[in-house]
C-alpha cells in the first residue's frame, strides 16, 4: 500500500508538466514533520523542493495558507539564509492544498551545542529585516506580547481535554497566570516563530540555513531565541538531540545579542522563553487530545491526525509529547528559567 506521499508523487508530475516546469526526476523526501509533504525535484540549474502542505498549522484554508508560507519565504530569504521561492503549485483537485517550490539545501542537520553560533547568526540576519510598509499576509500584531499570550491562552483550552493528571495541569496554569501582562521593550521584528534545531541545515559554505517556514510573523526575536534552545526543542527532532548546558544557552544569547548589536532586556528574554515554553507544552495537549481523530477529508486548515504522517514519526512525538508533559520535565525547565534569569 502506498505511502501519503507515495499517493501524491503522481498528481505532483501531472501539475508539474502542466505548468511546463522541466526536470529530471522526483525523489520523495523522508517523512519527518506534521505539517508538510517534501520531494526533492533534480533539474539543471539547481534542484528544487517541493513543500506539500498536509495541513495549515496557521488555521487557514489551502489558498490562504499556500500564499501566507509564499510571503514567509518572499519576506525571511531576504536575510540571505532561507530557501528562495521559486513558485507556488495553485490548489487543485490534484493538490487540495497546493504546494511550493524553494531552494534544494544540500547540507547536514545542525549539531548541537556545535553550531549555535551559526544559528544565532542566521537568526539574527532574519530579525535584522527592516519592518516593511505592509507587513499583511503575515501576522503583525501591534502588541505582539499580549498576542503571544492570547495564543498560549487559546492553546491552554486542551489541557483539560488532553487526559492528564490534575498535578500536570496545575503546574502549567500556574506558570500561565505568572506571565507578566507587559514587556518595557517588546520591539517587533520579523521571527519564524518555529525555530527548532531539526529546522536548520548547515551548508556545504558553513552556514545554517533555516529550510522550513510557515509560521513567520512580526514579533518577539526571543520567542525565536527561546524555540531554538529550550529543551523542548533541543531534544525534539528524531536526528538531532541535544540536552544544552545553561552556559551554552548563555553562550547562544550572547552570540546574537553581538549580531544585532542590541538586545531586548534580561526580563523580557526570559518572558519569552517562559512563554514560548508554555505554548509548545499547550501544543503538546492539544496535540494529544487531537491525534487520534480521522483526517479532515476536506483538507481545510488545521488537522493533527496521525493518519496524514509516518506511522514512525508518529511514534516519536507521541514519546516526546509525554516526556515533556511529564513533572520531571517541567521541574528541569523551570529550575533553567530561574538559574537563567540570574545570569543572563
Amino acid at each position: 500500500m502506498p505511502t501519503p506521499l507515495e499517493a501524491r508523487l503522481q498528481p505532483l508530475e501531472a501539475v508539474l508538466q502542466k505548468a511546463q516546469i522541466r526536470y529530471q526526476s522526483l525523489s520523495p523526501m523522508a517523512d519527518t514533520g506534521l505539517a508538510h509533504d517534501h520531494v526533492w525535484i533534480h533539474r539543471d540549474g539547481g534542484d528544487w523542493v517541493a513543500r506539500l502542505p498536509k495541513q495549515s498549522q496557521m488555521n487557514l484554508g489551502p489558498a490562504d495558507n499556500l500564499a501566507y508560507e509564499a510571503a514567509c519565504y518572499q519576506r525571511a530569504s531576504q536575510g540571505g539564509h532561507v530557501p528562495r521561492l521559486h513558485g507556488l503549485l495553485e490548489v487543485s483537485d490534484a493538490l487540495p492544498r497546493g504546494g511550493l517550490l524553494v531552494d534544494a539545501i544540500s547540507g547536514q542537520l545542525a549539531q548541537l551545542p556545535q553550531d549555535l553560533p551559526r544559528i544565532a547568526e542566521t537568526l539574527a540576519s532574519l530579525h535584522r529585516l527592516p519592518l516593511p510598509d505592509q507587513p499583511a499576509p503575515l501576522l503583525a500584531p501591534a502588541d505582539p506580547w499580549r498576542a503571544m499570550r492570547e495564543e498560549v491562552a487559546r492553546q491552554s483550552e486542551w489541557l483539560e481535554q488532553a487526559d492528564l493528571s490534575a498535578e500536570v495541569v496545575a503546574r502549567i496554569r500556574d506558570e500561565l497566570a505568572a506571565l507578566p501582562t507587559a514587556l518595557a521593550d517588546a520591539e517587533r521584528c520579523l521571527i519564524s516563530f518555529d525555530t527548532h534545531p531539526g529546522n536548520f541545515l548547515i551548508d556545504a559554505e558553513g552556514r545554517a540555513v533555516l529550510v522550513d517556514l510557515e509560521k513567520c510573523r512580526y514579533g518577539l526575536p526571543g520567542i525565536d531565541l527561546a524555540h531554538t534552545s529550550l529543551y523542548t526543542s533541543t531534544t525534539w527532532d528524531l536526528n538531532s538531540q541535544a540536552v544544552l548546558s545553561l552556559d551554552e544557552v548563555i553562550g547562544f544569547y550572547r552570540r546574537w545579542q553581538a549580531a544585532m548589536g542590541k538586545s531586548p532586556s534580561a526580563d523580557t528574554l526570559v518572558a519569552c522563553r517562559r512563554a514560548t515554553w508554555l505554548w509548545s507544552l499547550t501544543w503538546c495537549a492539544k496535540w494529544r487530545a487531537q491525534h487520534l481523530r480521522a483526517k479532515d477529508a476536506q483538507q481545510r486548515g488545521e488537522d493533527w491526525s496521525a493518519e496524514l504522517t509516518d506511522a514512525t514519526v508518529i511514534a516519536h512525538v507521541r514519546d516526546r509529547v509525554e516526556h515533556y508533559l511529564s513533572p520531571p520535565i517541567i521541574d528541569h525547565v523551570q529550575d533553567e528559567l530561574q538559574r537563567l534569569r540570574a545570569t543572563l
